[in-house]
Formats: C-alpha cells, structure tokens, sequence
C-alpha cells in the first residue's frame, strides 16, 4: 500500500516504515539506544532525503524511548538523578547541534556532514564495542562470571560530587553533563537519540551498571529528542508527520517486545549484538559514500547550491 508522503515528497508502502519502526522499536528496549542510528541510515535507503530523516526520525525516537522507559520504570532501573544530569547537558548540545544544522544546510552541506558522521561515529564506536564484548564474553567463560569493571579512574577524581543512588555511585557530575552535551549535539546532527555513544559511555567510563544505564539513557533520549524535533520543525520545517506517524506506531509495539527480550539475555550478549549492527550499518553507509552513484545528476531542495 503506496501512501505519499508530503515533506520527504515521495511515495513509499506503508507497511514497509510501520516494519522498520517496528524493528528499531524492538532495539530500543533491548539495547537502551534509540535505534535512530539504524533508523535513519535506512530512511536514506529507501530515498527519504537525509534532512528530513534526521528531523522526522527524532520524532519517532520520542515514542519508542518512551515506551521502552515505562517497562523499565517499572523494574525500578531508570537512575532519575543522573538522567537529569544528562538531560540538563543533552539540551544545550541539541541547541547548539541545531545552530550548526542549519549553517550547513544553508550552504547545501547537510545531507554529506550527516552521512560522513555517522559513518566516523559507528565505526569508532561499534569497532571498540564488539572488541570489548568479545573479551568479556571469554572472560566470562574462564572464570565462569562477567569480569566486574574498574569503579575508579581519574574521572571519579573530578570536582563538584554527587551521590547516585539507583547507580550506587559518588562521582562527580562533570562527565555526565559533558557526555549529555555530546549526545545532544548528535541529536540534533544525526537524527539520533544517541544512546549508541551514551550506553557505552556511561558503562565504561563512569562505571554504571548495564541495567541501569539502559533505562537512564531512554529517560534522557525522550526529552532531548522532543526538543531537537520541535527545534527542526520550526526552523527547518523538515519534520513529516505523515511518515513521522507510522514510524511511531510500529516503535511503540516494538519497544515492548525489545524490553523483554532484554531483560533475558547477558548484557556482554546485548552489547556484542549491538556492536554488529553498528558496523552493518556504517559499512554501507561507507559504501554509498565511496561507490559511484546510478544518477550522478540530482535536483537539490531549495536552500541548497
């Protein structure tokens, strides 16, 4: 079934994009991301042009993260005071990620700076990640349990202290509101809920506990992502409802089923399958940025050159 969408100005069957959100909306409650990493790459795929990828597919993350941090409410693993923290930097970076957006779309830059980002984000961040999981996972089976990570390095030295209960950390809040800001800025950028760059963040360098830090991420994600949706829709007016609607319907349904499966699987498991996406994604990513395009001719949207 062929529906129209208005802004993307493109015809695509609707099952396909209720399937597609569908399935990232099964990676947010597995994974804690909010699949906007997988997402928008595909919008690409199947001809939506990438500006109204990126402002659309912050919407459907809102929905999908929120589905997701309800069940995990519920198992009472959402850190509400270091989510804030990240909330607080997250909204500042989307900000300025915004700014910088529309600079560079303006000069008809928009569409290469955020294909040469994502493929520069997942294959430093997958590449670490799957090496990372794969060491865990034999030294799981050496030792017959998950090697526990280091609590202290020089980022628990750092000023301005707090306590984290649910994380049971006293840390301070510098490197989360710093990470927050990062994530904001790629938001805003990519289209992203940047859970990809937090998850691991907040595991490795600040020590959180992968339960934890799954619900903590979709806490901040819903918040950052509404902002960086209201922001594109205002200045940019790239956000397509009528796509953005069928995206958050399949997310929705997914996050509850991605929940579960979570909840079942190590989290060495969870990361090492994550990882793989990751590098499936930026791989042809990289591959249509370096392979000759069928139509090397294209008429451009009005603000480009």
């Amino acid at each position: 079934m062929q529906i129209y969408l208005p802004i993307a100005e493109i015809s695509v069957n609707a099952f396909l994009l209720l399937g597609l959100g569908g399935m990232v909306g099964i990676l947010s409650g597995m994974f804690g991301v909010g699949g906007g990493f997988l997402m928008t790459p595909l919008l690409f795929f199947i001809g939506i042009p990438p500006a109204v990828a990126v402002a659309t597919e912050a919407n459907q993350i809102v929905a999908s993260s929120f589905s997701g941090v309800l069940a995990h409410f519920k198992r009472k693993t959402v850190d509400l005071k270091m989510g804030t923290v990240l909330l607080i930097g997250g909204l500042i970076g989307a900000y300025l990620g915004i700014q910088l957006f529309n600079y560079l779309r303006g000069l008809g830059q928009v569409d290469l700076l955020v294909k040469l980002s994502y493929v520069v984000f997942l294959g430093i961040i997958g590449s670490l990640m799957f090496v990372e999981s794969l060491n865990a996972i034999r030294r799981a089976k050496k030792t017959g349990s998950a090697a526990k990570r280091k609590k202290h390095n020089w980022i628990h030295n750092l000023p301005f202290k707090m306590k984290f209960r649910t994380s049971g950390l006293y840390i301070s809040v510098i490197p989360p509101f710093l990470i927050g800001i990062f994530v904001g800025v790629l938001a805003a950028i990519m289209g992203v809920g940047g859970g990809f760059v937090m998850v691991p963040a907040m595991i490795y360098l600040i020590g959180m506990p992968t339960k934890v830090v799954i619900g903590t991420s979709l806490f901040q994600i819903i918040f950052v992502t509404a902002f960086t949706t209201m922001m594109h829709a205002t200045t940019n007016y790239t956000v397509d409802i009528v796509l953005a609607v069928l995206l958050l319907v399949g997310g929705v349904i997914g996050a509850q089923i991605g929940t579960r499966i979570g909840v079942k699987m190590k989290a060495e498991q969870l990361r090492v399958l994550l990882a793989i996406l990751v590098l499936a994604v930026c791989g042809k990513l990289a591959l249509d940025l370096l392979l000759q395009p069928s139509e090397l001719y294209s008429l451009g949207m009005s603000g480009g050159h």
